[in-house]
């Protein structure tokens, strides 16, 4: 498994980085650090409250896919010509699992903060990159989750050919899903209308959904709850803003995608949950091969273990450099690829996929109430991801 997490998306200086911004929180020598006082405690609860408020609701929209370029999503592509098509996409993409702002959790340890809106973003991008990686690593080759929503034309629409846009991101708009149908059905009538043409062939055949495996699903549940905004689950928030003091950082600051990285290793070295995987972070953005098989290997007698690799880098200044984005793409095609974090400063996102010029991630900017992963019932709809 691999993955880049590319630091141009914080897109700030390595002192910045190092200094940090905190949500909530102003600096007083004349206080042990980590301990604020009232004051503070007041402003954290208004902000907090804000942020609920400001990344509770989003506007509904559609996305805008060319239907004769390829879309690469993880390493697998995908060609919009066709419904079934359409269909195995749906399913690949709602297979992924979405993390998000949540609220109303048990209050982070030393800064009483109930929710992660407004400062937790980079947090929930990597824990999408893990959750990526443990289902490639834990769930059966080819494995999709057999009770996702179906994504419709009102989520994504398609696009009639054209020029590639010239710019990264940009974004066009065509007629939808259901209007190219009945364009073709059109202009397939005009065409026999006026000369004979070839005989109508039969509908494209929908994909089945896969059956659901019990023993898949008890796992994919179970993987699930490890990321529930409890103090006892291993890869949550409570324990993710835990590992970060060794690195200067706590509840209400803004974690940079390095910093993440280290989280997450030691989040994997730490947990019994997962046997047989670890992370390895790239330093100076080399990946040494020895290294690698080194923490492959293990200690002792421990047999030989998967690896995430992750490998902090920044691609350029204000903006991405235009000498990265085919390297971008091409790692995104590969299949060990588990996706990229990133974005702009203190604005993360989770980049699986591409078509043309445009990206494909999955948004963490988005308050949603807490959901008790603890339950051995808990609602996996919640997890539903929206396409962008």
């Amino acid at each position: 498994m691999n993955s880049v997490s590319p630091s141009s998306a914080q897109y700030v200086g390595k002192s910045s980085e190092t200094k940090g911004g905190h949500f909530g929180h102003v600096a007083d020598g004349n206080r042990n650090e980590g301990e604020p006082d009232e004051v503070d405690r007041l402003k954290t609860k208004l902000m907090s409250a804000w942020n609920n408020v400001k990344y509770g609701w989003s506007v509904k929209s559609k996305t805008s896919f060319n239907k004769t370029s390829p879309l690469y999503l993880l390493g697998h592509s995908y060609l919009f010509n066709r419904e079934d098509e359409v269909e195995r996409f749906s399913l690949a993409f709602a297979s992924r699992l979405w993390l998000t702002y949540r609220k109303d959790f048990a209050p982070l340890d030393g800064a009483g903060l109930t929710s992660d809106c407004g400062w937790g973003c980079m947090l929930r991008s990597g824990q999408m990159l893990l959750a990526q990686g443990l289902l490639t690593h834990l769930m059966p080759s080819g494995w999709q989750w057999p009770d996702s929503p179906p994504l419709t034309d009102v989520d994504f629409e398609f696009l009639r050919p054209r020029s590639p846009s010239k710019t990264l991101g940009g974004v066009v708009s065509i007629p939808s899903l259901s209007s190219f149908s009945s364009s073709s059905s059109n202009s397939s009538s005009s065409s026999s209308s006026s000369a004979p043409g070839p005989p109508p062939q039969a509908p494209p055949k929908r994909v089945p959904k896969p059956a659901g495996d019990p023993r898949s699903e008890a796992l994919h549940r179970k993987l699930v709850s490890w990321f529930g905004d409890h103090p006892g689950a291993p890869f949550g928030l409570h324990q993710m803003v835990a590992l970060g003091r060794s690195a200067g950082r706590r509840a209400g600051d803004w974690y940079g995608p390095s910093v993440v990285a280290h989280i997450l290793r030691k989040a994997v070295a730490t947990t019994t949950e997962v046997q047989n995987l670890t992370v390895y972070v790239a330093q100076d953005c080399t990946v040494y091969k020895e290294d690698v098989v080194h923490v492959c290997e293990g200690e002792g007698d421990s047999s030989w273990q998967s690896v995430i690799i992750l490998v902090p880098v920044r691609l350029g200044g204000e903006t991405l450099n235009p000498t990265y984005i085919q390297c971008v793409k091409n790692i995104l095609k590969l299949d060990c690829c588990i996706g990229i974090i990133g974005g702009k400063p203190k604005h993360s996102l989770f980049f699986i996929g591409f078509q043309d010029e445009q990206l494909l991630y999955l948004d963490p900017h988005y308050c949603q109430p807490l959901v008790d992963a603890t339950q051995s019932n808990f609602s996996l709809e919640v997890r539903r991801n929206t396409c962008y």
